[in-house]
């Protein structure tokens, strides 16, 4: 049986399918079956069942420029030299950034950082900044998040004596920047075993660089004569937190590292998360959801609308009383950042509506904010299923811009192909993300140039588009003890999504909207069982307004995912909705 034939017509229109198209096998435990529904083969279920470093890791080695670059750092700790981290503004950025902080301060070494300002300096180093850092004494800059196409900034740095090491995951071309050494698994000349981890984020990166370093430093007998060794497990709550904010795909090492890494963040190592916990209202310990929902945005506010470096100052104080004072500076820009994002959101909105079916959404106003520009992007690709771009333009009639993609359309490659094609004043990302600044009046060129290239691609995505669904239930079965189990394949996100089901036949009860355009209603089977959902931001949508004006006696199944009911307790679950159709 088909999903289209066990539940009808979707109501948003798009189809329904089975992930798992293996057959059903009720003696198979669940956990190995969500494993195997996402593409694991059988002889392997067993390290990914409990995804462990030791399972995942490979050699650092394995990546160009990693030994040398590992082998200039023991250089200038042994020789006490002054180091200097430049980190980008976002989760990424501040986590890689902090965890090199604290690594090297365990090492004996006091690193200078440096954040950019996002409105004054924008995205990655500027020669300015790098020549600064080397008149402030820095012997050796390390970019993170950063760095792989500051051609002209890092040739600065070069005639100004700063040697810099590049740590960055974002797309390259085939000519690398002047650099000591350019660690990133998107090289295009990378090894086999390093282009296989091109979904790492950078702080995973930066992880590797510090295992390389300590390896390095340990075979120079650095640690010996009772001197200890630093142990980077204790970082991976920051690498867990900046792989997830940064929508890196959790397959094979990313899995492990966000697994382990929520271990960690459990028992709040890091004074400064656990301060950013409570201001954010977290009561147990923190899933991966809550790193991209909670977490993420409060440290990304800082560089959106607020201070830059506050996310980084937060991930290395030792000191709770700064820690409370930034979290809680944190949580206010995010609030801030939230208005000005809905402002944004809604000016985008019409002007995307105006494009009609274009391949690609591009838009643009005057005054919307840098700092929101991508988040409206990303809310603009969840409506229209289509990759956006959302520019900023200033007074000047420069233009700032972050775009998103849909799965299958790699955005970062087509935006260098703009750039290099003399559309863009800079630009970069990769698949998933990419930044672009443009010129005035560029934005229609630009538009029309990705419509062109991406039009295939769009197409194709967009056609193969379904819902996917994991599993079918009637209304009773929606309870706490099936969330529990299902979590157990986990950890869930981007490349490894969350199990979907499909619950019915139900009836809606006490259905209304609720804060930003949120549907909320209560489900009841025909065994008068029912449960608790919300369907996010759905209120204007054509699926969204059928369950709004659903008659008493009409009959649906609802599709979205399960989570704990926290407020009801006990067994009770709850559905987060992306979709109905009529039973």
């Amino acid at each position: 049986m088909t999903a289209e034939t066990a539940f009808g017509q979707s109501l948003s229109g798009q189809p329904w399918r089975w992930r798992y198209r293996g057959g059903d096998d009720l003696q198979r435990d669940l956990t190995d079956q969500l494993l195997l529904a996402r593409g694991i083969e059988e002889a392997d279920l067993p390290r990914h069942r409990e995804p462990r470093l030791r399972d995942f890791l490979p050699d650092p080695s394995s990546f160009r420029d990693m030994d040398q670059a590992a082998a200039r750092l023991a250089d200038a700790i042994e020789a006490k030299e002054t180091i200097a981290v430049f980190g980008d503004y976002d989760v990424d950025g501040a986590t890689s950034a902090a965890l090199l902080a604290r690594l090297f301060k365990q090492l004996g070494t006091e690193p200078m950082l440096y954040i950019p300002d996002r409105l004054m300096e924008g995205y990655g180093p500027s020669g300015a900044a790098l020549v600064k850092l080397k008149e402030q004494g820095a012997d050796l800059c390390i970019t993170v998040d950063c760095g792989a196409q500051a051609f002209a900034a890092l040739d600065e740095a070069a005639k100004a004596g700063l040697e810099v090491i590049v740590c960055d995951h974002h797309k390259c071309d085939a000519t690398l920047p002047t650099a000591h050494s350019v660690i990133n698994p998107n090289r295009l000349d990378e090894t086999e075993t390093g282009a296989a981890h091109g979904h790492l984020a950078a702080v995973g990166m930066a992880f590797l660089l510090g295992a390389a370093l300590l390896r390095e430093l340990r075979k120079r007998g650095r640690f010996v004569d009772g001197v200890p060794e630093p142990s980077l497990l204790p970082l991976l709550d920051l690498v867990a937190l900046g792989t997830v904010a940064d929508v890196a795909k959790l397959q094979t090492l990313n899995r492990a590292f966000v697994t382990q890494g929520l271990k960690i963040m459990g028992q709040q190592r890091n004074i400064g998360l656990a301060a950013l916990a409570r201001v954010a209202g977290l009561k147990k310990a923190p899933a991966a959801r809550d790193l991209g929902f909670a977490l993420g945005p409060r440290i990304n506010a800082g560089g959106r609308v607020g201070e830059a470096d506050l996310g980084v100052r937060l991930l290395t104080t030792e000191d709770e009383a700064e820690a409370e004072e930034i979290a809680a500076r944190l949580d206010r820009y995010n609030e801030e950042r939230r208005a000005i994002e809905a402002a944004v959101t809604e000016a985008a909105l019409e002007a995307a509506e105006a494009q009609g079916d274009s391949p690609v959404i591009c838009v643009a106003g005057a005054g919307w904010h840098p700092g929101v520009v991508g988040i409206v992007a990303s809310r603009l690709k969840e409506r229209f299923a289509r990759p956006a771009i959302v520019i900023g333009v200033d007074e000047d009639g420069m233009g700032k811009g972050s775009g998103r993609s849909i799965s299958g359309v790699d955005l970062g490659v087509a935006i260098l192909a703009a750039r290099d094609s003399g559309l863009l004043v800079a630009g970069g990302g990769h698949a998933m993300a990419a930044g672009v600044t443009l010129a005035p009046d560029g934005t229609g060129a630009l538009h029309a140039f990705l419509s062109d290239r991406l039009a295939a691609d769009v197409e194709t995505a967009r056609a193969g588009r379904a819902l996917v669904i994991d599993a079918m239930l009637a209304a009773g079965g929606v309870a706490g003890a099936l969330c529990d189990r299902i979590e157990a394949a986990g950890p869930y996100g981007a490349g490894w999504p969350a199990p979907r089901v499909a619950v019915g036949p139900v009836r809606l009860l006490n259905v209304g909207v609720v804060g930003n355009g949120h549907v909320r209603l209560r489900a009841v089977g025909d065994d008068q069982r029912g449960f608790k959902a919300i369907a996010f931001r759905a209120a204007d949508t054509a699926w969204g307004q059928a369950l709004l004006h659903a008659r008493p006696d009409e009959r649906f199944w609802l599709a979205g995912v399960m989570k704990r009911d926290e407020w009801t307790g006990g067994d009770a679950a709850e559905m987060h909705l992306e979709d109905a159709a009529r039973a």
